[in-house]
Formats: C-alpha cells, sequence, structure tokens
C-alpha cells in the first residue's frame, strides 16, 4: 500500500511542481524547512474522506477529525485509497520527525514517520482559515520539513508554586502544537517538594507545604501569611508523562541535588549538615541548607526517591540539578570534611564533582542518563552528563570542548520569566530585560565552538521561573509569546530565521492562542517607542494590533486610554510633540497593559571628535555643605579615576558634593534614556546640554530625560550632592524601551 501512496504521490508532484504563482502568506510558526507555493486551493468540505496506512497515519487522522470537528463543527469520513483526498501515509523513508505535505490538484497528501504526521499535522492545522464553516480553503503547496535540534524544551518550574494537572496539560498541549519535544518538569525545591515518594511519606506531609510565602519583591522582606502546598501524585504524574508522550512530548524529571534541598530537609533534617531543624523555605534565593555530601544516608535516600521516579519516566534523561550550591555547610561539617580528607579531594567543588558522579554512576545503573545545570562543570564533569548551560554560554562551551553534550539555555537569551517590558507597566516580575525580539535572535550553536564542536549542542531550551508566577493565569503571561520565538529558534533552519516574517505571523498565532484560553502577553503595535520628528517634519504612527481581531485604543493628551477612547482605524500622522497612549483589547474583553510612544523634535547630536580610550571617569569631589547640585564645584578637596558613577568613596562624610567628567559611547543611533535617581540632588548634561534634572534636597527620586544621540562618544558630566541623611546616586542609560546599558563597559576618558 506504500508504494501505491508514494506513487500517487509522486504523480500528483509531478502535474503541480511547474504551476507556481504567488500565493497570500502563510503565518506558520515554526517556519518550516522548505515551503513552495503552488496554484490554486483544496478544499476540505463534509463530503471528503480521508485515508491511512498505519496507526501512526490513523493517529494522526483521528487528531485531524478532532481539530475539524471543534473547530468547524464536522468531521470526516475514512474512505478507500480510490475514493479519498486526504491521504495521511507512514513512510519510513523520512526523517524521524520530518514530513512532507502537499495540497494540490484537489487532494492533500501528509507523509512521514509517527512524529512527523503529528507535527505536519500542526502544520496543516495552522494553515486553515478561522471562520470558514463548510468549505475550507488550504493553499496549495508543497511543505518539506524536519527540525534542526533534536532537543527542544520548555521547562516549568513548579517548586515555587504548584500548578494544577489541567494546567500542566495546556501546557504541553501548546508546546506540542509549536514543536516544541522536551518538557522539563523541576520538581523539587527550597519551597516545595512536589512529586510523591511512598517510602517518604514526610515529603507529601512536610515537604510539600510551607507556612507562608515571600510577598512582593524578595527585598520587601514581606510575607502574604498564608499556608501554601501541593504535590502531584504518582498517578497524577503518569498520566501527564502519558499524555505528553501522546503528543509526541518526553517528560524530563528534575529532581534538585545537592542544593535547593531545603524542603527535603525539612522532611528528614538527618539529611542536612547540621541536624536542623529546617522549615520549608518561605523566600526566594539561594539557600545555604544542601544535601550533606558526607553522609550515605543522603546517597540511599535519593537512590530510594529516584528508584520510585525512574518507572514513571520513561524517557533516557533524568535532570538532577547541580546548581547553586553554597559550600558553606560542608565547609564546617564533620562528616564532609573527612570524605574530601578519604578520597584525596582538592576541596568541596570536587566534593560536590563526587556527589554528582555518585549519583551518575547510580542513574546509568538503571539505563538512565543524566542532565545538570552548568555547573556540574565545577570539581570535574561526570563522565557521561550532559550539561544544561545556563550561565551565558560559557559552561555549554566548556562541556561541548570536553564533547559531552549540551543543550543551550542561557538567561541572557531564555529567561522567560525575566520581563518584556518596562517595569511601570508589567506584572511583578524577578527583574531582567527579555524582549521577544531579543529571545528570537538567539543562536545556539556559538561561533568559538569548531564544527565537530558544534555537534555536541543536542538543543535549546526554554526556562519558566516561577518565583513571581503564581498561578497558570501568569504563566502563560510570561511564557507566550516568546516560547514561540523558542520554538522557531530550535526548529528551523538558521537561514529561515526572518523577524519581520515571524512578526507578521503572530497574529494569526496569537489569535489562535487566544481561542485555546492562553493568557498570552499581548504584545506592543510594531513600531519604534520614540522618534524624533525632523524640523517641520511628521511621522507616521501605525498601531495595527499584534492580534488578529483586537482592537486598539489611544490618546495623544496624554491620559490613560479605554475603550472609551479614540479606536484606530488608520495610521496617524504625527507632526507635533506629544505622548501617545494605547492599548490593545482582543475581542474576548482581555486589555493588554497602557503602551506608550513618544515623539519629541529635537536634533540628534553629533558624537564628538575625540580618542577616548580609557576605561573609567574623572570625578572631583568637595567635602563641604551644598543645597543644590548646580552649585557644586571650587577647589577639589579629592580627585581621581573612577570605573563607573559612584558615591562610595566620598559616604563617609556628612555632607559632600562630587562632579563627574568624560565620555559614555553610544553604538547606534537613536533617542537614548538617561535615568538618576538621587538623593540628594543631581543633574545629568550630555555634551552640555542639561537632560536630567533631579536637583533640590529630596529624598530617593529617579527623574528622566531623552535625547537622540549618533553612534560614537558623547561628553558626559553629572552634579551632585549630599545635604546629610541618606545618601544614593544611581545613574543609568540606554535606547528608550530597551535594556539599560553597563555603565561600566561605556565610560571613558
Amino acid at each position: 500500500m506504500k508504494k501505491t501512496l508514494l506513487s500517487a504521490f509522486a504523480a500528483l508532484a509531478f502535474f503541480t511542481g511547474t504551476a507556481q504563482q504567488k500565493q497570500p502568506l502563510l503565518s506558520l510558526i515554526p517556519e518550516p524547512q522548505s515551503v513552495q507555493t503552488l496554484q490554486g486551493q483544496v478544499f476540505i468540505t463534509p463530503q471528503m474522506k480521508y485515508f491511512t496506512n498505519g496507526a501512526g497515519a490513523e493517529k494522526a487522522a483521528t487528531l485531524f477529525n478532532l481539530f475539524l470537528k471543534a473547530n468547524y463543527g464536522y468531521s470526516l469520513e475514512k474512505g478507500t485509497m480510490q475514493n479519498s483526498t486526504l491521504i495521511f501515509s507512514e513512510d519510513e523513508a523520512l526523517p524521524e520527525e520530518g514530513y512532507q505535505l502537499t495540497a494540490a490538484k484537489n487532494k492533500i497528501v501528509l507523509q512521514g514517520r509517527a512524529a512527523g504526521l503529528f507535527y505536519g499535522v500542526q502544520t496543516l492545522e495552522q494553515m486553515l482559515p478561522d471562520a470558514v464553516k463548510n468549505r475550507i480553503a488550504v493553499p496549495s503547496v508543497t511543505i518539506k520539513d524536519e527540525p534542526r535540534f533534536a532537543y527542544r524544551g520548555l521547562m516549568l518550574d513548579v517548586g515555587r508554586y504548584f500548578y494544577p494537572v489541567a494546567y500542566v496539560k495546556q501546557f504541553i498541549d501548546v508546546m506540542a502544537h509549536y514543536k516544541l519535544n522536551r518538557f522539563h518538569w523541576h520538581l523539587t525545591e527550597d519551597q516545595g517538594w512536589r512529586i510523591e515518594i511512598k517510602k517518604y511519606p514526610l515529603l507529601q506531609s512536610v515537604a510539600s507545604k510551607r507556612k507562608e510565602t515571600s510577598k512582593g519583591h524578595l527585598r520587601e522582606g514581606k510575607f502574604d501569611g498564608k499556608p501554601y502546598g501541593g504535590y502531584y501524585t504518582q498517578e497524577e504524574v503518569k498520566d501527564i508523562v502519558q499524555y505528553a508522550a501522546d503528543r509526541f512530548i518526553t517528560v524530563v524529571p528534575e529532581i534538585e541535588m545537592p542544593g535547593h534541598a531545603q524542603a527535603a530537609l525539612a522532611a528528614y533534617p538527618e539529611l542536612g549538615c547540621t541536624g536542623g531543624p529546617y522549615e520549608v523555605s518561605t523566600k526566594w534565593g539561594v539557600h545555604k541548607e544542601v544535601f550533606c555530601a558526607g553522609n550515605d544516608k543522603v546517597f540511599t535516600f535519593l537512590e530510594d526517591v529516584l528508584t520510585e521516579v525512574l518507572p514513571l519516566f520513561p524517557g533516557k534523561y533524568v535532570h538532577i540539578g547541580g546548581d547553586e550550591c553554597p559550600k558553606d555547610r560542608w565547609k564546617a561539617c564533620p562528616k564532609c570534611q573527612a570524605r574530601i580528607k578519604a578520597l584525596g579531594l582538592k576541596d568541596e567543588h570536587e566534593l560536590q564533582s563526587y556527589f554528582i558522579q555518585r549519583m551518575e554512576k547510580f542513574l546509568n545503573s538503571k539505563g538512565r542518563k543524566i542532565i545538570g545545570w552548568d555547573e556540574i562543570l565545577e570539581g570535574g564533569l561526570a563522565p557521561d552528563a550532559t550539561v544544561m548551560s545556563w550561565r551565558g554560554e560559557a559552561g555549554g562551551i566548556a562541556a561541548a570542548q570536553q564533547k559531552h553534550d549540551v543543550i543551550m539555555t542561557p538567561n541572557t537569551y531564555l529567561y522567560l520569566d525575566y520581563l518584556q517590558g518596562s517595569s511601570a507597566t508589567e506584572p511583578l516580575g524577578i527583574g531582567g530585560f527579555l524582549p521577544l525580539e531579543r529571545v528570537y535572535s538567539y543562536e545556539p550553536y556559538p561561533a568559538s565552538l569548531s564544527a565537530s564542536e558544534k555537534q555536541y549542542i543536542k538543543g535549546v531550551q526554554g526556562n519558566v521561573w516561577s518565583e513571581y508566577i503564581p498561578d497558570g493565569k501568569t504563566a502563560d503571561y510570561f511564557t507566550y509569546p516568546r516560547a514561540l520565538a523558542l520554538a522557531e529558534i530550535s526548529w528551523s533552519p538558521a537561514d529561515k530565521k526572518n523577524y519581520s516574517r515571524f512578526t507578521g505571523a503572530l497574529p494569526q498565532r496569537l489569535a489562535a492562542l487566544q481561542a485555546r484560553g492562553v493568557s498570552f502577553r499581548i504584545p506592543e503595535s510594531p513600531g519604534e517607542d520614540v522618534q524624533v520628528l525632523a524640523d517641520n517634519g511628521s511621522v507616521t504612527a501605525d498601531l495595527t494590533p499584534a492580534v488578529a481581531g483586537a482592537k486598539v485604543y489611544y490618546t495623544t493628551d496624554g491620559t490613560i486610554p479605554s475603550t472609551g477612547s479614540a479606536l484606530f482605524t488608520k495610521a496617524l500622522t504625527i507632526s507635533q510633540p506629544m505622548t501617545l497612549k494605547y492599548v490593545v483589547v482582543l475581542a474576548d474583553g482581555r486589555s493588554s497593559a497602557v503602551y506608550t510612544r513618544t515623539y519629541i523634535r529635537k536634533r540628534y547630536k553629533n558624537a564628538q571628535p575625540v580618542n577616548a580610550v580609557n576605561k573609567g571617569i574623572r570625578f572631583n569631589a568637595y567635602y563641604r555643605t551644598f543645597n543644590q547640585a548646580k552649585n557644586t564645584g571650587g577647589k577639589a578637596d579629592s580627585t581621581g579615576i573612577l570605573p563607573t558613577i559612584d558615591i562610595r568613596p566620598f559616604i563617609a562624610k556628612v555632607t559632600f558634593g562630587v562632579t563627574y567628567e568624560g565620555y559614555v559611547k553610544v553604538d547606534t543611533d537613536g533617542v537614548y534614556e538617561f535615568k538618576t535617581n538621587s538623593d540628594d540632588g543631581s543633574l545629568l548634561y550630555i555634551d552640555d546640554e542639561l537632560v536630567v534634572d533631579n536637583d533640590g534636597e529630596h529624598a530617593p527620586t529617579e527623574k528622566t530625560g531623552l535625547i537622540p544621540l549618533r553612534t560614537g562618544m558623547h561628553k558626559i558630566r553629572v552634579q551632585y550632592f549630599d545635604a546629610g541623611g541618606d545618601q544614593q546616586l544611581q545613574v543609568s542609560f540606554g535606547l528608550k524601551g530597551k535594556q539599560s546599558v553597563n555603565l561600566r563597559n561605556a565610560l571613558f576618558y
């Protein structure tokens, strides 16, 4: 039968291969390896019949029929090879996850192995229009596709906050639709143990619960006073693992060791270096309480735990953590020090390596392999370990050079708990700044690796850490649409990546996520946050929403917009300086944050003709009393050079003033936002123009200013005074709406 199907497809390709014409843009994410548009369309109607030639093909057909029923109200009947015009064909000649989809001459043929057919169905679903009922027009096309990387992962941290089974399944559903195939399930943490272990019941009754939770930012030291807990039974775990497997996703469990273990220690304090007492942590961060590496009972406990965990997860990988393990307790622990001496280890880092290698040997004996965060490199890498590189790419590069497999997940690109926009408009978060475009720009193969070393980069993963993500809706907000960029990084060929094409496909894909009930972050309308008006000139403001079917409401007088404000219907002409504010409202009524565009009339400042090559900035300090920053000056009591703008060398003085002068390096033309946060007053000048006026005696106050700058060196001067009491000066700058530049790398004299 396969031969007949392949012969039929060959004839189909022959008749359509030369009949090409431009077709409407396909809104596909991730972008396939090859897309050839053909003439015409194929219509799916209730009268169409489908045919399959194997179990994998039948599964794909059933899946597609369920999609049709849910979205269009009908499903297709099965026919014969002769009377069917929708063919699902198992084809062992194609790669494991590859597929070929052809729609032409009134027939749709999908070929692949089981996983490839599944992914082909996802692509076919994305090709179908939204609102047609009985006559669904499929563009004529030939798509040949397979993934770039075998490991395409997304991690969900359920240790800090527990997510119900229904949400985990929805998370998996969306992953599968975008062809992600590894669900990394972070199950244990200082703040909670989330998986049932029958041999150790206190993990359920004690370790899964905390008395309260940090409220607001950790630095605020506030707590909500409410008990919190939850865990997954082994039956629930089996259910989720099978649910994922049905969607060609392998679940990678993470059982943290030797650090991030305080919840387990609260249940079994004898496993810690001090013997406790311990409590399940109520605050985020890195904690000193870790498993005792000198106590054999710890290894018995972990082996017992893994003995129950392994049958639940049939995949070859088990993640053992290995990150953020402070050595304080080990340094003071007689058992740990005795083990270091007995084994002839150099230090506590080698003790951690011993810990990891001992657990690896156990897992290898069970036919499994370990993955660990890049700290497992410290003290020597376990022989067969896979390294998950999170602290930038350095760990991944080092592991690949040692011929170890690597999963790239650098926090600088793929930590999806980082903020996506300004902290003024985003939900409470851990910090950082990781907009969609930066995620999309990531290239998993480091340029420093040779071709032979790059073969050890097995894939890429995004991480959703949950310290500030208490529920599923918030998890959706932080995860999407950035996980769609991750999908394209991990699946699409490098030469197919194109951010403009990707954002062009987003409106339809986000509308589909909306229909699934996914509470993604509603993106800003495409365009610059700040624009400069030329003399007597104007610019166009296009507020077209980034979600199909959404509406945009705006104001131009600085007030907060609502659905009662002006409705955007066509591009606006901006000829005067103004602050334009807008909201994007979805068809279901959900609204974005208030987004702002600023239009200013200023001339760009050209770079200074200087050759400043020394890093740092000059200062003049005045140890006397001032009442305004503008008055700082006179004969300096101290002069010198600092690596950055810093008042710490002077805070021993009761009152003082200081002036900093040098050059700031600008890497690209644009409108730059400068900020000072000071107590007391500060002034900031660029090329002798006052940009930030934060003068006067006051408590910590932040003020900002905008200035258009050309690439190159620009003169910077900051004046500050402290009249007594608290002292503070923070200076930052960056392109408006973008991440701040590290001043240490930008200041010269």
